[in-house]
C-alpha cells in the first residue's frame, strides 16, 4: 500500500468512524480507550445486543497491537481464546495461511502493523450496535441520574455529550480510573503485603521499561538516517555480538538473529529489542500531560539513536524507517509500547502465587481469560539497583473475572493493563492476548449488567462466563482441549467447576495444564471430585479402578441422595463395555449434574 492509498485508507475509516454518532447520543456502554481491550470490549458489547461507543484518542484501533507497532504477539498460540483468535484467524486469511505469519522467531504470529489495523477495523465494522469516534479527546467522566456523562471533542472542533449506562476504561495507563478516584497500585510491590517470594522486601514505584517501537522496510539501496543528537554507540555495543567487547555476556546474539526476531512479512522489521536495544526507563504514569510528551519525545529519540546504531555501526543501511505503515510524519509508530500500567485494587487481587499454584484455591473457577507466558518483566534500563527477579516457573492460567471490578466503584469496569494485578503477575496478564481477552470479558459483562440493570458486580458470575463460552474463550487454559473439540464446551465448564481438574506444567515459553482428554479416571479422583461439589462422597468404587460407566453412576446416585442434590435424567449413549475418557465422564458430568448452571459462585470462587 502506498502512500496515496494508506492516506484514502485512513479517510474511509475516519468518515465511518463518525457516521453513527449522529444518530444518537445515549449508550448502554462506553469503552473510554480503542486500544487491543477497548477495541474487543466493544466489539463483544455490541454482539450481545448493547448500543456501544468507543471512543479512542488515535486514528487506529488497537494500541498495542498496531499503533505502538508490537506486531509480534507473544503467547496463547495454543490458545486461540475468542476475538484474540479471530484476529489470527483473519491475519492468517489475509497472508495466506497461519504459516505465513511465522515470519521472525520471537514469535508464530507477526504482521504489518497497517494490516492489523485494517483487519481490526474490518471486524468491528461488522457490529450493527457499535459506534466509534477515532481521534477523539473526552473530559473526565460523572455520575449522574443513572448514566455516565462523558463531554467529546473531535478533531475537527466539534464538541458533545454522550451518556451511557455502564463505562469501561480501557487506556493504555488507567487515567480514566485515576481520575474517577479509583485507587492503585503503581510500581513493585512489598513481599509482605503479596505473598510473593520473589517481591522485594519494599514497595517502590519503579515500573517496566517501555518501548517506543520501530518498523523498518527493506528498501534495497542506503535509507541512512542523519546522526541523531546525544548518539553514543557504547550504549548499544552490546545489543548483538558484533560489536561487543565482552563475549561471555547472556543472550549476546548474532546481529543477523536480533534483526529477524521481528522479521514481519513484505520485507519489514518489528524492532523491539529489550538487550541494550531500544527499551527506555520512563514513568509516565502519574507524569502531567506535559511530562508525558517529553518522556515520549525522548523515548523516541533513544529509539532513532538504536536505528542509527543498526544502520551505520552493524551495516545494515539498506534497513531504513517505513514510510509506509503509519500516519505519522517521523514514520515511527503513534504511541509508545507501555508494559505496565497504575494496578487498580480490585473485588480480587492476582497474584504470582495464584498462578504458581492454581488449585491452592478457587480463583480459577472465576476465569474470564487464560494465558501461558511468563512472567515477563523488562527492568535492564532502570538505573538504579533492582532486585534480580528471576523469571518464576508457573503454569498457564485463568484469569479472574474480580480483577476487572474496582473495589468500590459502581458501573465501572477496568481493562487493558489497568487491572486489579500485583506488579509480577502484570509480568504476564500483559501480553496482547491477555489483555484482548480482558477487553472482551470486560465488553460481555457491561452488555449483561446495562441489559439487566444491574451493576457488574451484582450479575450472576457464571452468566458472564456463559456469554464468553459462546464467544469461544476459554475459561481453562486446557492446551490439549482445543475449540473445535466436541467436548470443549463441557470441558470448559467442568474444569471451571473443579469437578475434573487439569495438570499444570511450567515450560520454557509457553507453559501448559493439560486436560489429558483420552486418557482414564480412577475411582480416587472421582471422590475427590466429589467430596469438593458435595461436601461428601459415597465412596463406593475402589479407589485405584478405572471407572466404567456403572461405576461412575452408581457412585454419583448414591452421593447425590446423601447431600440431597437432584440430578438431571441420565444420559445414554456411553460405552459399558471400557473405561470412560475424561472427556466422557466431563461430557456426561456437565449434562447430568449442570454443576456450572446450578452451582453458584461468589468472585473468589466459593461455592455460594
Amino acid at each position: 500500500m502506498n502512500k496515496l492509498k494508506t492516506a484514502a485508507w485512513l479517510l474511509a475509516v475516519a468518515f465511518w468512524a463518525a457516521g453513527p454518532l449522529a444518530a444518537q447520543t445515549r449508550y448502554d456502554v462506553l469503552v473510554l480507550g480503542g486500544g487491543a481491550s477497548g477495541t474487543t470490549a466493544g466489539i463483544q458489547a455490541a454482539r450481545q445486543g448493547a448500543r456501544t461507543l468507543v471512543v479512542e484518542p488515535g486514528p487506529w484501533l488497537g494500541g498495542m497491537l498496531t499503533a505502538a507497532g508490537v506486531t509480534a504477539i507473544d503467547g496463547n498460540h495454543q490458545l486461540p481464546s475468542g476475538l484474540f483468535g479471530e484476529f489470527v484467524a483473519a491475519l492468517a486469511a489475509h497472508y495466506g495461511g497461519p504459516q505465513k505469519l511465522q515470519t521472525g522467531w520471537v514469535s508464530h504470529v507477526q504482521y504489518e502493523p497497517k494490516v492489523g489495523a485494517r483487519v481490526l477495523q474490518e471486524i468491528a465494522a461488522r457490529e450493527q450496535n457499535l459506534s466509534l469516534l477515532l481521534n477523539t479527546q473526552y473530559d473526565t467522566p460523572t455520575r449522574k441520574n443513572g448514566f455516565w456523562q462523558v463531554r467529546l471533542h473531535e478533531k475537527n472542533g466539534l464538541r458533545h455529550t454522550v451518556q451511557a449506562t455502564e463505562l469501561i476504561d480501557a487506556t493504555e495507563l488507567g487515567d480514566v480510573a485515576a481520575a474517577l478516584g479509583v485507587p492503585a497500585d503503581v510500581g513493585m510491590d512489598a513481599r509482605h503485603t503479596t505473598g510473593e517470594g520473589i517481591a522485594p522486601e519494599q514497595a517502590n514505584g519503579i515500573i517496566q521499561d517501555l518501548t517506543f517501537v520501530a518498523t523498518l522496510k527493506d528498501y534495497g539501496t542506503p535509507r541512512p538516517l542523519p546522526r541523531p543528537p546525544g548518539y553514543d554507540s557504547a550504549a548499544f555495543a552490546c545489543a548483538c555480538r558484533t560489536l561487543c567487547p565482552d563475549t561471555t555476556r547472556p543472550r549476546l546474539h548474532p546481529c543477523d538473529k536480533m534483526l529477524t526476531y521481528g522479521k514481519l512479512p513484505n520485507g519489514y522489521y518489528m524492532i523491539n529489542w529489550p538487550i541494550q536495544g531500544n527499551d527506555f526507563y520512563a514513568n509516565l504514569i502519574t507524569a502531567t500531560p506535559a511530562q508525558r510528551d517529553s518522556l515520549v519525545q525522548a523515548a523516541k529519540a533513544h529509539t532513532l539513536r538504536f536505528v542509527y546504531f543498526i544502520q551505520h555501526e552493524l551495516g545494515y543501511r539498506h534497513l531504513g524507517l517505513a514510510d509506509d505503515q503509519y500516519p505519522t510524519a517521523d514514520g515511527l509508530p503513534m504511541i509508545p509500547y507501555h508494559r505496565e500500567s497504575r494496578r487498580i485494587r480490585g473485588v480480587v487481587r492476582f497474584t504470582m502465587e495464584h498462578i504458581a499454584r492454581p488449585f491452592a484455591q478457587h480463583l480459577y473457577r472465576t476465569g474470564v481469560a487464560v494465558g501461558d507466558y511468563p512472567i515477563d518483566h523488562h527492568h535492564a534500563v532502570y538505573p538504579g539497583g533492582l532486585p534480580d527477579l528471576h523469571f518464576y516457573p508457573v503454569p498457564s492460567y485463568s484469569l479472574p473475572g474480580g480483577t476487572l471490578l474496582p473495589a468500590a466503584t459502581d458501573h465501572l469496569l477496568v481493562a487493558e493493563k489497568s487491572i486489579s494485578v500485583t506488579n509480577l503477575a502484570n509480568g504476564t496478564t500483559r501480553l496482547q492476548p491477555v489483555v484482548m481477552q480482558i477487553g472482551q470479558a470486560a465488553g460481555a459483562l457491561a452488555a449483561l449488567a446495562a441489559r439487566q440493570g444491574k451493576s457488574p458486580r451484582q450479575v450472576g458470575l457464571r452468566e458472564w462466563q456463559a456469554a464468553l463460552l459462546a464467544q469461544k474463550v476459554y475459561l481453562m487454559p486446557y492446551h490439549d482441549v482445543p475449540a473445535d473439540h466436541p467436548d470443549w464446551a463441557a470441558i470448559q465448564r467442568i474444569g471451571a467447576t473443579g469437578l475434573l481438574r487439569g495438570t499444570p506444567e511450567p515450560f520454557k515459553w509457553a507453559n501448559h495444564t493439560w486436560f489429558y482428554p483420552d486418557s482414564t479416571l480412577t475411582g480416587r479422583e472421582l471422590v475427590q471430585a466429589e467430596h469438593d461439589f458435595f461436601g461428601k462422597a459415597a465412596n463406593a468404587i475402589v479407589a485405584d479402578k478405572k471407572l466404567y460407566f456403572s461405576d461412575l453412576t452408581r457412585e454419583i446416585q448414591a452421593t447425590a441422595r446423601l447431600s440431597g442434590y437432584r440430578c438431571g435424567p441420565l444420559p445414554t449413549g456411553y460405552a459399558t463395555n471400557r473405561p470412560l475418557t475424561r472427556a466422557e465422564v466431563a461430557r456426561l458430568l456437565d449434562a447430568w449434574l449442570d454443576a456450572f448452571s446450578r452451582k453458584a459462585i461468589n468472585w473468589q470462587g466459593d461455592w455460594k
